[in-house]
């Protein structure tokens, strides 16, 4: 028994068409699952409560750029890589002179700069001198004698006699703490990586059915 196989068209075109094709659909397969992933982690970081600020941090890029590739590549990566990274790993903070951490309470207001407020801007704001309070079990304090106005911020007292002063803890002293891990980037990095070759099987084959 014998076979015979004809070739139809010129090989050479047809292998040209066939790596063109390769080339459409792997870089736009890169480009959904850059883009895919992208949306992922910014679902996450708004659905941890991190704000859409740090959600907007997550960009996304192609490589190369401007022509199709059988190489082609997505970046995804965060403009906030340390706060973004703090929240995917719950690392273990120390204060970096190795004595206390100052973790603000309510009545310490807000920092101008955004962020965390530090006892020397709470101090120069508001024109009062924080005191250490130490305590044997729990945090330690800093605390300021002053009133709370009708937002529960301390501020200083308007009172010649001293009426409605009081002593009001601002900042918590630590050690150390712990940050709670909010994310986890490596689950949906994971889900994007292993769904990539299915793209690139759908984007190849679509445009010739």
């Amino acid at each position: 028994m014998r076979f015979g196989v004809n070739i139809v068209g010129d090989i050479a075109r047809l292998m040209e068409a066939e790596v063109k094709a390769g080339e459409k659909a792997v870089t736009t397969a890169m480009r959904e699952a850059g883009t895919g992933l992208k949306t992922a982690w910014r679902a996450q970081i708004t659905g941890a409560g991190l704000g859409a600020r740090l959600a907007r941090t997550i960009r996304s890029e192609q490589f190369p750029k401007g022509r199709p590739s059988l190489n082609a590549a997505a970046l995804v990566w965060s403009k906030a890589p340390v706060i973004v990274g703090a929240h995917d790993t719950g690392p273990l903070i120390r204060s970096k002179n190795g004595l206390w951490l100052a973790i603000p309470t309510p009545a310490a207001g807000k920092s101008l700069r955004g962020g965390r407020i530090t006892p020397g801007e709470w101090e120069r704001r508001t024109g009062l001198r924080l005191r250490f309070v130490y305590r044997r079990t729990g945090p330690s304090l800093l605390v300021a004698e002053g009133r709370l106005n009708k937002k529960g911020r301390a501020v200083a007292s308007r009172s010649k006699t001293g009426r409605g002063l009081t002593t009001v803890p601002i900042f918590l002293l630590v050690p150390q703490v712990r940050l709670l891990k909010r994310l986890d980037l490596a689950r949906d990095a994971e889900r994007v990586r292993d769904a990539v070759p299915g793209l690139i099987v759908a984007n190849w084959v679509e445009p010739r059915s």
